[in-house]
């Protein structure tokens, strides 16, 4: 795996072993991260179930101010850690928050928020909308799973679909009983 554009243009990372984390593919974060060119730099991004933490560490390399990577298997944030040391990322740039993600996204407002529970976790998808803090909330899901328009204050505006993949966008829906 490799980082795609920004000031860690084409260096490698690793990723964790195994089936239980399944990266972001490069040719989706980079759909990805075109979509978000004009939001990213100087943003505070949240990459939610981060395992290898490509998609944080792509936003970072592409002008991100901070990311926090939500991640609870300590094997991922074990090989999360080595990218960061890798890349030479400085501590103030990044946060590692170990546990469950759904129930930390309550915790860290942001300006984008990025989800990718594992693919059979319906509940985690639907908890984590429910939990996101932030202007624009998008979750990586299969084409199989279908997500909700409209999710608490949050409704779907775009969707992206590469493959088995599926990039949904969702941005908060206007309170309009404030005065």
């Amino acid at each position: 795996m490799r980082i795609i554009a920004g000031i860690y243009k084409s260096r490698k990372i690793e990723s964790v072993p195994g089936m239980n984390v399944r990266p972001t593919p490069d040719r989706l974060r980079e759909s990805l991260f075109s979509i978000l060119t004009l939001d990213i730099d100087g943003s505070t991004f949240v990459d939610a179930y981060a395992g290898s933490g490509s998609v944080g560490l792509e936003a970072i390399s592409r002008g991100a101010r901070k990311v926090i990577f939500l991640e609870r298997d300590k094997a991922a944030i074990g090989v999360l850690k080595q990218n960061l040391v890798t890349l030479g990322v400085g501590r103030g740039a990044y946060e590692i928050q170990a546990g469950a993600a759904a129930k930390h996204l309550a915790d860290w407002p942001a300006d984008i928020v990025f989800i990718d529970p594992p693919y059979d976790k319906e509940k985690e998808y639907l908890d984590s909308l429910e939990n996101a803090q932030g202007g624009i909330v998008i979750a990586q899901h299969s084409v199989r799973l279908k997500l909700p328009e409209v999710t608490g204050r949050l409704k779907r505006y775009r969707e992206v679909r590469q493959g088995d993949n599926v990039l949904s966008f969702y941005s908060p829906v206007p309170d309009i009983s404030a005065p």
